[in-house]
């Protein structure tokens, strides 16, 4: 496995994959991995000869008072757990390799980043539509995996791909959870013992609102509150949005008569968790 950390560097690497003939798959991270993480490192294997994972805490889609400082890093555990999953190449780059002088160049989706997360987050989706950029011209991929977790995310970097015309096929893979149902995520370790408890809520919350359009619910906001009552029954819990929207275009359906999106976000204390499930009414 090789470590790169210059943009010079993850060039010169790419142009050996492409004289050897080697497609390559790009799993971008912020690093600290989980089992998340990895499963879709093991999905890459299946897609390209050469797995790259990209680890780069990205300055740009953390807004004012959000945790950049204190997110949780590891380089040398990652690089042991991803030596173990054979990955090739790991990108780790510093923020003064990725953004040398201060960025003039913004990413913006037209009305589709400032609901869900960005409505509570202004400028994080510009400034992950950034450094995908970045990393999609760096890299080269013929593929990149990203996880259903941060489900507005991926269906932001889709219409990035499609609108931009970035040769790359975009794989999103199943979101990873612990025994009790909770989402895998870094943020995770920020939750004390009573909060770690109490976070399978979200899950909980989810599972009710798919058993009531399993059992014939169509009103959208019918099955918004359904989240929001069981959230709201976890004293810990501090809802910041319970949504039922389009799987295709992230807007609130008049009925649910087409695949859609469940969505919450909710603060355990100081920390902020998401999760998410799809639903097809008529695949019921």
């Amino acid at each position: 496995m090789d470590l790169v950390t210059t943009i010079a560097g993850a060039r010169a690497r790419r142009k050996a994959d492409r004289a050897a003939g080697r497609s390559v798959v790009l799993v971008p991270t912020m690093g600290f991995l989980h089992e998340g993480h990895l499963s879709l490192v093991r999905r890459a294997h299946e897609l390209a000869a050469s797995v790259w994972v990209s680890i780069f805490v990205n300055p740009a889609q953390f807004g004012p008072g959000e945790d950049l400082d204190r997110y949780p890093r590891d380089l040398e555990r990652d690089l042991r757990l991803l030596e173990e999953e054979r990955a090739d190449v790991v990108f780790a780059p510093s923020a003064e390799e990725m953004y040398p002088s201060p960025q003039k160049v913004t990413i913006g989706y037209s009305g589709l980043e400032d609901v869900l997360c960005g409505a509570s987050r202004p400028g994080h989706f510009a400034g992950v539509g950034l450094v995908v950029s970045k990393l999609f011209n760096i890299v080269e991929p013929d593929a990149a995996v990203f996880g259903q977790k941060d489900a507005q995310q991926a269906f932001l970097i889709r219409r990035l791909v499609e609108d931009l015309s970035f040769p790359v096929r975009i794989d999103v893979a199943p979101i990873v959870r612990e025994a009790d149902g909770l989402a895998m995520s870094s943020r995770n370790t920020y939750l004390s013992d009573d909060e770690r408890r109490a976070a399978p809520v979200l899950y909980r919350a989810l599972l009710a609102a798919r058993d009531a359009i399993r059992q014939g619910e169509r009103d959208p906001r019918a099955v918004e509150e359904i989240l929001r009552q069981v959230i709201t029954r976890e004293p810990l819990a501090n809802l910041e949005y319970a949504a039922c929207v389009g799987q295709e275009d992230l807007q609130p359906p008049t009925r649910i008569d087409r695949p859609v999106l469940l969505a919450l976000a909710v603060r355990l204390g100081t920390t902020r968790l998401i999760d998410n499930m799809t639903i097809n009414p008529e695949e019921i």
